[in-house]
């Protein structure tokens, strides 16, 4: 978990707490990461894939992640690849897998490149693939799935994104704080005086007669209501 805000390029304190799934034993460490720029940039083509058979902490080795991009470059036709973010599907709204048959809880990978979608990324998202996946049937792909054996991907959850850097506006100028010589000072507008009294008049007389009025009626109630008056 992450608190507060930070500057880029200066260290970022997370604190990382993990538990045993089998224990359920807790150990909790801090750790300081420097955020840095990627050298190219933010890749503006990004997907992300859902994987089935994996928890999210065996997709964490970075073998694992290169044996995933090797995978992904088989279906996206490109070699620039790089791991954006890896989600575990429980923090999408996945149900916990029931503890039989080693099921597992399903991993979000997001994967970008600086290259376009291959054609069967494109058709795998495409209207026709979704009406598909509707009916429950596997989406139109045109390419041999080389995530296959070690990766069961869902291609009725793959989501392909474009992501174009967003235009900087340039900030306020700021001068010298010096007044030129034949500047004059235009001071600000006055405000015209407002009569405040009826205002306050009507927050404070109003609960007084309701309460005043509130009191009589007690009174009536406990005095001249009783038995025998």
């Amino acid at each position: 978990r992450e608190r507060g805000w930070h500057l880029q390029g200066s260290p970022l304190s997370l604190q990382v707490l993990a538990y045993n799934r089998h224990t359920f034993a807790t150990v909790s460490q801090r750790l300081l990461i420097t955020v840095i720029p990627a050298p190219g940039g933010d890749p503006p083509y990004q997907g992300e894939f859902l994987v089935g058979n994996r928890n999210v902490e065996e997709l964490l080795p970075e073998a694992v992640q290169e044996m995933f991009l090797q995978a992904s470059a088989g279906v996206w036709e490109r070699a620039d690849l790089q791991v954006i973010n890896i989600t575990s599907a429980l923090d999408r709204g996945g149900r916990v897998p029931l503890p039989i048959e080693g099921r597992k809880e399903g991993v979000y990978v997001k994967v970008g490149s600086h290259s376009p979608f291959s054609p069967c990324l494109v058709s795998a998202t495409s209207p026709q693939s979704r009406f598909r996946c509707s009916l429950g049937q596997q989406p139109l792909a045109s390419c041999y799935d080389t995530f296959a054996p070690h990766f069961s991907i869902r291609w009725c959850n793959l989501t392909l994104l474009q992501v174009w850097p967003s235009p900087t506006t340039p900030g306020p100028v700021w001068g010298s704080g010096v007044l030129e010589e034949d500047g004059d000072f235009q001071p600000p507008t006055e405000v015209p005086p407002q009569d405040l009294l009826p205002g306050f008049l009507v927050t404070l007389l109003v609960p007084l007669v309701v309460a005043l009025l509130l009191c009589l009626l007690l009174g009536h109630l406990m005095c001249c209501r009783r038995e025998g008056v």
